[in-house]
Formats: C-alpha cells, structure tokens, sequence
C-alpha cells in the first residue's frame, strides 16, 4: 500500500512538473494561480491510475508553431476525444460532464490528464531529434497543447510531431523555423501577411497558396481571424456550407473556443499552420466589433446591453475571447501578470525589427460606436486619446530609439488599423472626412509617433495594416507639418503596406463589380496625395521579401473564394530601397492588374496558366463565371 501510494505521489509530481511546461497553464502564471488555472488543483483532482486509451484521442485541428526565437520557437497541437470542447465545468469524484450534441445528453468522461509526447528534428524523418519531452492537457484548456522547443539554431528548418503517450497515435508532422540571431547578416527574410479571415464569407484560399508555392519563411497575421457574429447577422455561410459554429453572437468561453474551433477546420489555414511560423496579433473581432478599453461597439457596460446579452459583462466577454485565443494560438505569454498584454517585438538578425503593436484592445480610448461619430469628431484630436495606451505608447517609441540605435536595417510595424491619413469623403459621398476607428481617429496618438521618427532620423520605418478588407499602398508622411512632393517621394519617412481581406467583404460590397470597384480606388487614390496604390475589389493577402538593399510587397487577389481553389493574380508590386524612406518611383514599375496607380496604369491579366508552378492567372472576363 505505502509502495503504491509513493506511485501515485511520484506520478503527480511528474504530472505537476511536465504540465508547467505546457504554457497555456502559464496563462497568465504558474506562480499566481488566483489569476488563471491553477495547476495544483488540476492535477489533485485526476485520477493517474485511469489514463485516456490512446484510440480514443485525435488530433482534431493539426498542428502549429508560432513565436520563432533563434534557439526556440512555440509548438501547438489539440489532442482530445472530441473536436467538440467541455461545455461543463461540473467535477464529481474527479469526473466531468461533456455535452454530447448528437444525444443531446451531458455524459461523464475521466478528467485524467492526456498525456502528450512531443519531438523536434532537424530531418523529416524525425530520426535526428534535438529536443523532446513530456506535457499534459485537459479539458480545462480545451485538450490544446502549447510547449516551447527550445535549444534549437537560429535560422534553422526544423520538423516536429506528437504523439499521445506509449502509442503510435502520432499527429501530422509540422514544419517550423528559428529567427537568425540578432547580429546575425542575413541576406533575405520572405514573410506573407493576412488580415479579416471570416468564415461565412468563403474559403480560406489565400493561406494556402504561400504553402502551395514554398514562397516564405513566416507568416504574420495582423488580427480579425475570426468574426464574433452569428451567421445571419454578417454573411451567408449557408450557401456554401460554411456557417460559424455556435450559430449565434458569442460571449462565453465555450463560445469562443468553439468559432476558433470551426475556423480550424479550413484546410487551407491549417496546411499554413502547419509549414510556417506565425507571428500573429489580434484585431477586435477576435473578441466584438470597435473593440476599446472599456467596451465595443455592441456591449458597453450599460444595462440594456448586460440584460441583452445574458449578464456578460464587457470585462467577462473580454476575457472568454483572450483566454480562447491564447489556448489556440501558437503565441508567447508576453508577461505572466498582464494576460491582456499581446504586444512584443522580434530582432531578426541586423535586418529586421519587427514590432508587433496592439491598437485595439489593451487600453485604447474610446472609439467610433457608430451612435456616438458626432462626439469623435469632436474629440479626435484630443492630446489625451491613445490608441495603445501610455505603457504600450512608450515601449513603442523605446523599441524604435533601441532598433535605431542597434543599427537594424528595416523597422516594421504590424498594426491592426491603417496608419496612414485617408480622406473619405468623396468616394462616400458624404461629409465623412476620416474613419475614426483607424489612426485618423487618434490624430495625437499619430503626431506622437511620427513626430519620434523626424525628430530622431529614424528611418526605413514599414507600417503593416489590415482590418479595412482593402489594399492601400502610401508613402509615410505627416501630413500638414513636413514637406512632402508626391511625384519624387521627398519629405516621406517610410512606407505604409495594408492589405485587403482574406475572404471579408469589400467596404462598398461583397458584390461589387470590378468596374465600380475600380472606379471608387481612383476616387480615393486621386483624393489623398502620399496614397500611390488602392484596390478594393480583390480579396488577398501580401508577401514582403526583404533584403539589405531593398523590400518588395507583393500583392495577390483571388478571383474568388466562394470557392476552394489555389488561383490568385498578381496585381501589383512595389518596393522600397533602403534609406530613401519612400516607394521606389515609379511606382509599382507604373504599372497595376487592378485598382488605381498614382502616375500610373492599369491593365488587365490574360488567362494563362504558369506551368512552373501551377498557379491560375485569370482573366477579368473569365471572373464573370467563376
């Protein structure tokens, strides 16, 4: 008895140890259990002697690796008995109740840990192993795993795979990627970048297609990977077999592990999971629409709106949205103590300093909540508004003085919202001159940054944007207080890339004609004077290739999505020589697929196939039939 009793105790100090490495327990720390899940209680309430049978486990979601280090980098997997997550949080005698939606019935299941094996390799094979070990899940965090394999070399392809312990239930091999180390020369980084992937809207084609084509060495996601609303609200899923599970408007934590869930199921997002490292940020529909510190744009603390949607709070909803996020996302915990803390930045060799902000959700001031645009333009240049809030502000401004300093070649900016100011009123026909929702909303917030970089000669600045389901391509300018010639690009301090969506709607409508399209990009592009590129009828993503001498952006539109295909069209390219802080003229080579080019043209794509690597170029008048 005492000899099994010592078992038992060696098994749950082995379970303890091991599932503190499984960092989504780390969330927001292992050492302050009172602010997240505590581990010791976890593990007392399992029962080591009725382990999970293997058979009965999958891999419902892949596999997925994010947060690259140059000696360590985050992997992810899912291993559960159901690709559904625990909807109870009843415990009886160390069991839980499971709703099971075929029955209809919660049934009981053993909460024993699931014990998990992992290995990374520098062959596919997996033969020579250079980091391994042992973690645990449980429904507790969505049967999600997340370990950092560490000891690894800086810009190194390396393999990795789980396995469900003591069985051959393996997952799908995975693929990842060190950063090089900071004072490492590093002659090209390739990145792609995404934004607005929302489900009832089509497929997730644009993921796929950087896999398809090998063509990167990362992928940076600037936020809104799912969308917070039911089905009928914004799209029309059921149409083409894709309706957001729970079919309804999301609060509670089941809810959201659920949409994430659903959105895993695409196939083309979990083959870029699965061959590339993400480094990604959330925008505010990972949690509601016009997301601020204190609320958003459908739920803001009054009580009407806690009444509506069943005593969610604002703070409550907020949480059930981050704490998902972080158990599904291949993605550090910044800080322990500051579970809303997203922001973080990454030295990739001299060439790169990516910083990676969080202008939706930390602390940002209040936004445009669409009753309350008379009130924003009243306030929008208020010195006090903040997008980021004053920690988050200074560490920016501090991480481009030392990026500077350190003699990095490139500063990039991943920001959710576009950066540049963007005069709508034309092309709205409407005295609606900026989107307070963006920077334009935040003017002082602006000033503030753009100030730091004339003031310090900071240059080869790249700011990143998604959330506008259009593409935009400017130099970076301050407006009204430098000098700037739109022809030759002087006075300009960098260059804004932002992206359209990978299946969100176009602004000006999902069903636009390209033609009208067209037409609105020409009203906008020839009514804003640092703005050189817009299209709004492609959706589609962007892939920077960067190098000591020069970066190139190049943009991709699907011809559709309504569908899954590996087609795309490339519509534009630009690039930016290092010191001259502007597009290199002329600019996009003169010449664009679609949209409007400042001093340039537009023409159209012949129907042709590259047989090297298979890739469709689609006609405009083939695009009627597909």
């Amino acid at each position: 008895m005492k000899g099994q009793s010592l078992l038992v105790l060696l098994f749950v100090s082995g379970v303890y140890a091991n599932w503190a490495k499984n960092i989504n327990y780390r969330s927001p720390s292992e050492h302050h259990p009172a602010l997240g899940i505590s581990i010791h209680k976890v593990v007392k309430r399992n029962d080591p002697t009725s382990p999970w049978d293997p058979a009965t486990l999958n891999y419902t979601h892949g596999v997925a690796s994010g947060d690259p280090y140059p000696d360590s980098v985050i992997l992810w997997t899912r291993v559960g008995p159901s690709s559904d997550n625990d909807r109870s949080n009843v415990t009886v005698s160390g069991y839980a109740k499971l709703y099971d939606h075929d029955t209809e019935e919660y049934v009981s299941i053993s909460k024993a840990p699931v014990c998990v094996e992992y290995a990374v390799a520098t062959d596919e094979g997996c033969e020579n192993v250079v980091d391994s070990g042992i973690v645990y899940t449980s429904s507790d965090i969505d049967y999600t795993v997340k370990v950092e394999a560490k000891g690894l070399q800086p810009f190194t392809t390396y393999y990795y795979q789980f396995a469900v312990c003591g069985s051959d239930n393996k997952s799908p091999l995975g693929r990842t990627k060190t950063t090089p180390n900071a004072d490492d020369d590093v002659t090209k980084i390739g990145v792609a970048v995404y934004s607005c992937s929302n489900y009832p809207f089509g497929f997730f084609n644009a993921f796929g297609n950087p896999v398809r084509k090998d063509s990167v060495d990362y992928v940076i996601h600037l936020g809104d990977y799912i969308y917070e609303y039911a089905n009928g609200e914004y799209g029309w899923g059921q149409s083409i077999g894709r309706v957001p599970l729970p079919d309804k408007q999301i609060y509670s934590l089941y809810d959201y592990r659920k949409r994430i869930a659903t959105y895993r199921t695409d196939l083309d997002l979990v083959a870029s999971h699965q061959q590339f490292p993400w480094i990604p940020v959330w925008d505010d529909h990972e949690v509601a629409d016009n997301t601020y510190r204190d609320g958003s744009s459908e739920l803001n603390n009054t009580e009407d709106s806690f009444l509506k949607d069943g005593g969610v709070s604002v703070d409550q909803r907020k949480m059930n949205a981050v704490r998902a996020y972080f158990e599904w996302m291949p993605i550090r915990q910044v800080e322990m103590d500051d579970n809303l803390r997203i922001w973080r930045s990454f030295s990739i060799g001299k060439l790169i300093d990516l910083v990676m902000l969080d202008t939706r959700q930390y602390d940002r001031s209040i936004t445009d909540l669409y009753w309350n645009t008379d009130y924003m333009h009243d306030i929008y240049q208020d010195a006090s508004r903040s997008l980021m809030g004053s920690r988050q502000e200074n560490w920016f401004y501090n991480t481009l003085l030392h990026s500077a300093k350190r003699g990095a070649t490139w500063r990039i900016i991943g920001s959710q919202i576009v950066f540049s100011r963007i005069n709508l009123t034309s092309a709205y026909n409407a005295d609606l001159p900026l989107n307070m929702d963006a920077w334009d909303g935040y003017q002082a917030n602006r000033n503030r940054t753009l100030n730091l970089l004339y003031t310090h000669s900071i240059g080869n600045n790249i700011f990143l944007a998604g959330d506008s389901h259009a593409s935009w391509v400017s130099d970076l300018v301050w407006l009204g207080e430098k000098p700037y010639n739109a022809s030759t690009g002087r006075g300009s301090i960098g260059v804004e890339f932002a992206g359209s969506a990978v299946s969100s709607p176009c602004p000006f409508g999902a069903n636009i004609s390209l033609a009208a399209a067209n037409n609105y990009s020409a009203i906008l592009e020839s009514t804003n004077e640092q703005l050189h590129w817009q299209d709004l009828y492609y959706r589609g993503y962007y892939e920077l290739h960067i190098g000591k001498e020069e970066l190139e952006a190049r943009y991709f539109g699907l011809p559709t999505v309504v569908r899954r295909n590996g087609w795309e069209i490339p519509i534009a390219n630009f690039s930016v020589r290092a010191g001259e802080n502007r597009l290199l003229r002329p600019v996009g080579g003169g010449v664009v697929e679609s949209g409007s080019l400042k001093f340039g043209n537009r023409v159209e794509t012949n129907g042709t196939v590259d047989t090297e690597d298979g890739r469709w170029f689609v006609s405009q008048e083939d695009l009627a039939v597909l």
